[in-house]
């Protein structure tokens, strides 16, 4: 995804973990609204997640959030390694670890940049 500045980049960083932080009703509401299967919440984080590096060296992003964002990374490629369809249901928002721990740290991240995680934003579903 191409963007306009590094401005642009942040909030689509910001937008991506205000998803994964979100409560699982407040997850599965989101969803439904953009027509999408559980794991774009953590495929969209890859995208956003990959310009990090870029977005710390631009200034926009603290260092210190770096290490944070690699453990969500973590927990997801962890959920993908096991190989379970189970951890990519609605069912597992709800009651997954790997789920949950993305879900607590997004949120530390978020409450450090002063963000509200409770306003989920919209998005453009290419089909």
């Amino acid at each position: 995804m191409e963007t306009s500045g590094p401005a642009s980049r942040r909030r689509f960083l910001m937008d991506a973990l205000t998803v994964v932080a979100a409560d699982a009703p407040a997850q599965v509401a989101w969803l439904e609204k953009h027509g999408v299967v559980v794991d774009e919440i953590a495929l969209n984080f890859d995208d956003a997640f990959r310009m990090a590096e870029r977005l710390v060296e631009e200034g926009v992003l603290s260092p210190a959030t770096l290490p944070q964002l690699r453990l969500i990374d973590s927990s997801f490629a962890e959920m993908t390694r096991d190989g379970s369809s189970d951890r990519w249901t609605t069912a597992a928002l709800r009651s997954d670890e790997g789920w949950s721990q993305a879900r607590g740290v997004a949120r530390q991240i978020l409450a450090r940049e002063g963000l509200d995680w409770s306003v989920l934003p919209d998005i453009c579903v290419v089909r």
